[in-house]
């Protein structure tokens, strides 16, 4: 037995029309993203955090123990004028946050931070375990 479907061409052209954002400016404005790389060494580990976009006074780390935490707001605003009129105004507020856990814990006195060109570079020494200590019975 045949189905008989009725099609209508105008149904294929408007799909997906109101789903697509409306870029007015040739690129719309992105969500803020993190790639992180974690290398370690021997003394310590070595963290390296892509945040474009993002400026030095919006990103806040914290560690605990192994748990490493980055979190950045991304803040933009574009206003697009001609003359005396403002033809535009856009904004954008983005938040992004990693947190990983590393083997061993942190010495968090002794990390160390720089943000240069996008890129954060967390250099964080390891903890040196306490040794076990022989009690003496007296």
């Amino acid at each position: 037995m045949s189905t008989l479907t009725r099609r209508d061409p105008l149904d294929d052209f408007f799909r997906g029309f109101f789903v697509r954002p409306v870029d007015f400016a040739g690129s719309p404005a992105e969500a803020p993203q993190m790639r992180v790389d974690v290398k370690e060494t021997p003394e310590g580990y070595q963290v390296h955090a892509e945040l474009p976009g993002v400026k030095k006074e919006d990103i806040h780390i914290h560690i605990d123990g192994p748990v490493v935490s980055i979190s950045a707001e991304r803040k933009q605003d574009k206003e697009v004028k001609e003359g005396e009129r403002i033809l535009r105004t856009e904004r954008y507020f983005g938040q992004v946050s990693r947190s990983f856990q590393l083997g061993q814990d942190v010495d968090e006195a002794a990390a160390n931070a720089r943000f240069n060109d996008g890129v954060l570079e967390l250099t964080l020494p390891k903890k040196v375990a306490p040794k076990a200590k022989r009690l003496i019975i007296e």
